[in-house]
């Protein structure tokens, strides 16, 4: 049998399809039925360790690596792209790890979501990670984050291809925007001043303020801070406790510092897109402008999943440009940019685009 014939029968059956984000702090992938898609989702991080029996080097990686060891834990995106060759390597090792025990098909045709960032050099060594990874044999496209984002935001196919609209990523390392007219980016616009890492690092800060300097939490704990209580529709101040040197516990009750921190973080958000992103837009595209704002801004990214957030930026945005501005995002946006590559590549494999 010819090399030909074989690789013929090897690949004689549809390849399944696989949409996936790697994330500065986790990392989604959905696969399965579209309609209702198995979603398996991790903290973007490994860690190394020596059996002691045998002295091989074993990997852990996600939410165990995180637990397991604290004290060598990396996490290999933490500016959203690696940014050596160093952190390149430990990113495709992560890859093939949660690849491999998740049974992530190797035969299959996966989209990426990936950020907006004006790093030609970081893009680089992404899109080595993403060729050189453990799935997608038959075909590897890269879309933008927000746009696969969007797309279970807008309706329950792949309307967000179709229709023109402005999308504001609100990520751990970077807030994004940019308009899309059937699926092309226009006036793409990028900023590392306001992202859900700095809203981390005033949630510390506040809540060292607010405790007279009794407490200092890090930056893991301020982010789970803001997970689990941040909230614009029913925020209500919590209680936790610390060891304290010496022996003892302290309580302490945090009443204004994690929603001041995500409140100025909005304030910032609406600023930036009001009166630097949509200028340009406006500048560049006046009638892709005024389509888009006829359509709801779509909300995408971390900070997205605050309850109340998007009627926040709504309203805010709406003072700021002195107009009416519908806001939305999907569902579960911690997991849509990953649903909706999933969506993009199982429509590649429906049109044989492999």
């Amino acid at each position: 049998m010819s090399d030909s014939e074989e690789s013929e029968m090897e690949f004689q059956d549809e390849p399944s399809a696989l949409g996936v984000k790697v994330g500065s702090t986790r990392t989604v992938v959905s696969g399965g039925d579209v309609a209702d898609p198995d979603v398996v989702r991790t903290l973007t991080c490994l860690a190394t360790y020596t059996d002691a029996l045998t002295g091989e080097e074993h990997v852990l990686y996600g939410e165990e690596a995180a637990t397991e060891y604290p004290d060598r834990v990396r996490y290999m995106l933490r500016s959203g792209l690696p940014e050596s060759e160093e952190t390149t390597e430990l990113a495709k090792r992560f890859l093939e790890e949660f690849s491999r025990a998740n049974g992530l098909d190797e035969d299959s045709v996966v989209v990426y979501a990936i950020p907006t960032i004006d790093n030609d050099t970081g893009l680089e060594r992404l899109t080595d990670i993403i060729e050189s990874g453990p799935v997608g044999e038959r075909l590897i496209r890269s879309y933008p984050e927000s746009l696969c984002g969007a797309v279970p935001a807008l309706g329950d196919g792949l309307d967000a291809i179709e229709d023109t609209f402005l999308a504001v990523n609100m990520g751990s390392t970077n807030l994004e925007a940019c308009a899309y007219r059937r699926g092309e980016q226009l006036s793409p616009f990028s900023t590392g001043a306001i992202t859900g890492t700095e809203v981390d690092r005033r949630i510390a800060n506040y809540v060292e303020e607010e405790t007279q300097g009794r407490v200092n939490i890090d930056l893991t704990t301020a982010r789970e801070y803001k997970e689990d209580h941040a909230d614009f529709e029913d925020y209500e101040p919590f209680s936790d406790i610390i060891q304290q040197p010496g022996g003892g516990t302290y309580e302490f009750t945090i009443e204004d510092s994690v929603m001041d921190a995500v409140d100025e973080f909005v304030d910032d958000a609406v600023d930036e897109v009001a009166n630097v992103f949509m200028p340009e837009l406006a500048n560049d595209y006046m009638k892709i402008y005024q389509q888009a704002l006829d359509n709801p801004v779509v909300l995408t990214g971390g900070m997205a999943c605050i309850p109340g957030i998007v009627d926040e930026f709504e309203a805010r945005l709406s003072d700021e440009l002195g107009r009416e501005v519908e806001a939305t995002t999907a569902d579960d946006p911690a997991t849509a940019a990953a649903r909706g590559a999933h969506r993009i590549a199982d429509r590649l494999v429906e049109l044989d685009e492999y």
